[in-house]
């Protein structure tokens, strides 16, 4: 297997062109091309300056787990910091583990923060959503947002080998110019992802806002996910409410 290593987006396209695989930390896939064969050619991005920035609004499809700080919003920090083992979080990438993996933890952080999709093609760079490109499976270069007022990440307790955790994440967004906000909730219940908004006054009483949730997509939740999603609401937003 020929690996690609582009340092460019230019060589990047040259090199899906030519039929490269792309691949992130392999975590995933590894396993696969042992069992059914290596492809002849594939490509890393680790390389490429586009697909390993890290700042407040801004995060690259290349970046290793472990390498996601403080310098991103809390919610896709503690959504980075709970994938796996150490071992797994020092190899595996942002667009293996959105794209590549089934369970996709770091997608429920990526919706609340309303995060929209930069994607590579053979014929250019291009913005979608994040709906397309897992729909798809797309080339992610990265992913870009607007920093939140304030966000949080639970990921419930697991059994081995039992269904994967539950994980609430949430965040609070100012929009336009009157500087309205909304609260935005994600979920993954098993392997299915919910996420919606509410419209969100500071100072509101957590369990108004929250039974506002009721009448969008989360409403379907069963009553134990509800009740973390109550509590992970609540937490939240007592740091916003006037002293």
């Amino acid at each position: 297997m020929l690996l690609h290593l582009p340092v460019s987006v230019s060589e990047a396209q040259e090199c899906l062109a030519e039929g490269a695989i792309p691949i992130g930390g392999a975590t995933l896939v590894w396993a696969t091309w042992q069992r059914d064969g290596f492809p002849e050619q594939a490509m890393s991005l680790r390389r490429l300056p586009e697909a390993n920035v890290i700042g407040r609004e801004e995060l690259g499809a290349a970046v290793m787990l472990h390498q996601i700080d403080e310098r991103v919003p809390e919610v896709l920090r503690r959504a980075a910091a709970t994938v796996g083992t150490g071992a797994v979080r020092r190899t595996a990438t942002v667009g293996g583990n959105l794209v590549g993996s089934t369970l996709r933890c770091l997608l429920p952080a990526a919706l609340v923060l309303n995060a929209g999709a930069v994607v590579l093609e053979s014929d250019g760079v291009r913005e979608t959503d994040l709906a397309e490109v897992l729909a798809k499976r797309h080339l992610l270069l990265g992913l870009r947002w607007r920093e939140p007022i304030a966000s949080a990440y639970r990921k419930e307790a697991g059994e081995a080998g039992g269904p994967p955790p539950f994980v609430v994440a949430a965040a609070v967004h100012a929009d336009g110019v009157r500087q309205l906000r909304h609260l935005r909730v994600a979920v993954r219940d098993g392997y299915d992802v919910l996420d919606d908004s509410v419209p969100y006054d500071t100072g509101a009483d957590a369990d108004q806002v929250v039974d506002l949730l009721r009448d969008t997509a989360l409403g379907t939740l069963h009553s134990p996910g509800r009740a973390v999603v109550r509590r992970h609401v609540r937490e939240l937003l007592a740091g916003l409410a006037p002293r």
